[in-house]
């Protein structure tokens, strides 16, 4: 079995222009549209949005990876260097707060050089403890002489997916991938371009762990310098986990090609689109919590209360599998039952919330939307 990286062509790609113009055309018509309605939005709304979205990036990106973090800790992260509230938040923790950084800086700072000493700076950041779940790795260092293979299935029956270039080919790999990253810019259609990075950065795959991670946090950054903004709207990687089966099934059958990639492209063009098509939930939560705050901006509340409305909101109209109840407000804000079932009271009579119909043993509540 020989990879594209072991044919003479490597690492120049190549594609059907033809097949793709649709589905770029399809992509840009999506994306002009969410970017039209966050301008709409205002400047408040849009950075909440931007923080909702940036919590997801960070969650989908590390579960891809067989990561779980935990939700309180990223919106922490968030909040605070954002500089939104984070008043009843966790504190966050170092792996978060390293990843978080990682994806603020590859949008927040797209314009500034991409470098080996950046990139190792970003893997670093995620394994601020050295260790990969019980796995020692390096860090802030491209991966030793040991093979990189991706593999499948239990010891004595595994499925060998893919091999990565071997070590001592990383250094001149990697700067062939840094002077085309500076070099192509304007060159190739920037949709494309973050697609062609994606591809071309994970194949070479020059680190121990985090590959995966700072491939998606390098075509954030591609889509940042194409769409000129610092922020994301939208979250690729919450998309690529929905698909993810594919996602790992092109990549493989195109890793095992010889250089052309228009298979990966389509199925990259499509998955944009099909994101940029999931945001709207993201806009329409926004929105809809600053209509009802707006609705209730007489309504005086304490923190406790304050916390739990903005989660139901922020679960959407269907609120909390079963409604609100007396277990889930203690369990949200610590409060005793006694002191629960007296504040969601307040939050009756004031048209916050309303009772369910009676279903089961417990009294539940939803959001009054009116």
């Amino acid at each position: 079995m020989r990879y594209i990286w072991q044919h003479p062509d490597w690492p120049t790609m190549v594609w059907d222009s033809e097949r793709l113009l649709p589905l770029v055309s399809g992509a840009r018509v999506a994306q002009g549209r969410l970017l039209g309605r966050m301008r709409s939005l205002g400047f408040e709304l849009a950075r909440e949005a931007q923080a909702n979205v940036l919590v997801e990036e960070a969650l989908q990106t590390s579960i891809i990876e067989g990561e779980q973090l935990r939700r309180e800790s990223v919106r922490s992260s968030v909040a605070r260097r954002l500089g939104l509230p984070a008043a009843g938040l966790p504190p966050s923790d170092r792996a978060t707060d390293g990843l978080v950084g990682v994806l603020l800086d590859a949008t927040r700072n797209c314009e500034r050089p991409l470098t080996a000493a950046r990139l190792k700076g970003w893997q670093a950041a995620l394994f601020s403890t050295r260790y990969s779940c019980l796995t020692k790795i390096r860090v802030g260092k491209w991966r030793g002489p040991q093979p990189m293979q991706v593999v499948s299935g239990s010891i004595g029956r595994q499925t060998m997916h893919y091999e990565a270039p071997p070590a001592a080919a990383l250094a001149g790999e990697m700067r062939r991938f840094l002077g085309w990253w500076a070099g192509n810019r304007g060159e190739v259609e920037g949709l494309i371009r973050a697609g062609l990075a994606h591809f071309h950065f994970v194949t070479i795959h020059p680190f121990d762990d985090g590959n995966g991670r700072i491939a998606r946090a390098l075509t954030d950054m591609a889509l940042a310098q194409d769409e000129h903004l610092p922020a994301r709207f939208y979250s690729l990687s919450h998309q690529i986990n929905a698909e993810r089966d594919r996602y790992y099934a092109v990549l493989e059958t195109t890793q095992k090609g010889r250089g052309n990639v228009t298979a990966w492209l389509e199925w990259f063009l499509g998955c944009f689109t099909r994101a940029i098509d999931a945001a709207d939930v993201f806009v329409t939560s926004i929105t809809t919590k600053a209509d009802f705050w707006n609705n209730h901006h007489g309504a005086l509340l304490n923190d406790r209360q304050r916390k739990v409305v903005n989660r139901l909101l922020d679960t959407g109209l269907s609120g909390f599998e079963g409604g609100l109840t007396t277990r889930k407000y203690v369990s949200m804000t610590r409060a005793s039952r006694v002191t629960a079932y007296r504040e969601i009271a307040e939050l009756v009579a004031m048209g916050l919330l309303r009772v369910n119909s009676a279903r089961g043993r417990s009294t539940s509540y939803s959001l009054d939307f009116g």
